[in-house]
């Protein structure tokens, strides 16, 4: 017999809406500061006028359904021209096609979904589809093979964590349906060989897909003052598709993301339509049924008002601010980032691990700091935005206090944060890890209240919720192999 879940019951009689903003207020406290630039990811703030635009144009559509696109034919226009002004920034020609979706992780779920489909109709005979990929892709496209009946077969990267062609060559065989890399990759901001990998789709006669949901609307304007980028978009010509996130450095509300297709040979195998329903046909573009107007309004606000010089500066003021950090954590001997990233994305660990990298990740979580750890190898992962830009030189003087620190005590490597990424990732077994993860979600969406309470939070900066925490802690340590 299942344990009865206790949630909070609605109220009898409705608050006052004071009541509700200041409940709401004070559950913020819990949350990541990211306004004050110790955030290095999740939120892709621009500044106030920005968002007060975006709050404006979603607003205006806050009721709206674009279920029908034939009853809101204003958003089936903005939605349009955002899908042609992605596809111009990314170098696609004039017969690219394609939709808006809720996030990346949507985008690479129809991406791969309109590939199954497009293999059902091209190759029917395959009945175990299979994906190649490199182990750097997101694991979204985990969750796609999970969802779809997939199966998904990662080749090895270099010690730069860039895809080996050869090694993802090797790994297509009858069942193989879609190839996929990433422009760039999230953990490194590393830049796969797309002309390559777009070389070997071309000569299998497969799909491929570029996943650049970070990348999309900050490559672009990264290739304009003269930086030397391999091409990684439409311009290859074995690119079929790509993912970008307006809502990360298009600087849209969330939840706004582009899927496109080079044509509609596959874009129509995305279309979901049904004919039986009671209720009359029934045809949807994307995996969602009701889908917000707001979010492609505000989209389709964002890029209008920023327009290439906008994006323009943005780019520049964040690669210069990046190149200082980066110049800053030459400086530190111990330091050392990982590959050779592409934009204002990298991650960093210490050469050899000496002293501790989550040491020194326990150490700036002290001084305040929203630390990303992540694994394969140990590192620290930031996404320079520009709340982080005023804030540069202080994260570094922090980071070298952090690596001080480390050395002086290497016995804080077997306690607090860091003994437990260091437990953990020696668990030979990652099913146990799954159960685990499971577990806490299932608390989580279990609790009565629907989260933690703030008491229980040990560091407003440093976790944020307890459960989220944890599950950070397992996720980001966990390196096979590792000890």
């Amino acid at each position: 017999m299942e344990k009865p879940v206790n949630k909070s019951s609605l109220p009898k009689k409705g608050l006052p809406s004071d009541t509700i903003l200041g409940q709401l207020h004070q559950m913020q406290r819990s949350d990541v500061d990211w306004k004050s630039g110790r955030n290095w990811s999740t939120v892709y703030h621009l500044d106030e006028v920005h968002d007060r635009l975006l709050k404006e144009a979603y607003g205006q559509y806050f009721s709206t359904n674009y279920l029908n696109p034939f009853a809101f034919k204003s958003l089936q226009k903005m939605e349009s021209e955002v899908v042609a002004m992605t596809a111009g920034m990314l170098h696609g020609g004039p017969a690219t096609v394609g939709t808006m979706s809720s996030g990346g992780t949507e985008s690479i779920l129809l991406a791969v979904y309109t590939c199954r489909e497009w293999a059902r109709e091209n190759h029917s005979g395959i009945k175990s589809p299979e994906i190649v990929v490199p182990q750097t892709i997101h694991p979204a496209f985990d969750k796609a093979a999970h969802l779809f009946g997939l199966s998904v077969r990662k080749a090895p990267v270099d010690e730069n964590r860039r895809a080996i062609p050869k090694k993802m060559e090797a790994l297509i065989n009858k069942n193989t349906i879609m190839l996929a890399a990433s422009a760039p990759s999230y953990p490194n901001g590393i830049l796969d060989p797309i002309p390559e990998i777009g070389a070997l789709a071309e000569k299998h006669h497969l799909p491929f897909h570029v996943d650049s949901c970070i990348g999309g609307f900050m490559l672009p304007w990264v290739e304009r003052p003269g930086a030397q980028l391999h091409p990684w978009d439409f311009q290859v010509p074995g690119v079929t598709s790509m993912s970008a996130d307006v809502h990360k450095f298009g600087y849209g509300a969330k939840g706004a993301s582009v899927v496109l297709y080079r044509s509609m040979d596959f874009l129509k195998h995305q279309f979901f339509i049904s004919t039986g329903f009671p209720g009359g046909i029934y045809a949807s573009a994307t995996l969602a049924g009701t889908r917000p107007g707001g979010a492609i309004a505000a989209a389709w606000a964002g890029m209008k008002h920023l327009g290439e010089e906008g994006y323009l500066a943005i780019a520049k003021k964040l690669m210069e601010a990046t190149r200082q950090l980066r110049q800053g954590m030459e400086e530190i001997p111990e330091i050392s980032i990982v590959g050779e990233p592409c934009m204002n994305i990298l991650s960093y660990t210490t050469r050899g691990n000496h002293p501790d990298i989550f040491v020194v990740a326990d150490f700036l979580e002290e001084k305040g700091w929203m630390v990303d750890r992540q694994q394969n190898p140990d590192s620290v992962h930031l996404t320079v935005m520009p709340t982080n830009v005023p804030v540069i030189g202080w994260y570094l003087e922090d980071l070298k206090a952090a690596v001080a620190h480390a050395k002086a005590h290497p016995e804080a490597a077997a306690r607090g944060n860091a003994a437990l990424y260091g437990l953990m990732a020696r668990i030979p077994f990652r099913g146990m890890v799954e159960r685990n993860v499971r577990q806490i979600l299932v608390n989580m969406y279990g609790t009565s209240t629907g989260g933690t309470d703030e008491r229980e939070v040990s560091s407003p900066i440093a976790e944020g919720p307890k459960w989220m925490g944890w599950l950070n802690r397992i996720l980001a340590c966990l390196r096979k192999g590792r000890g």
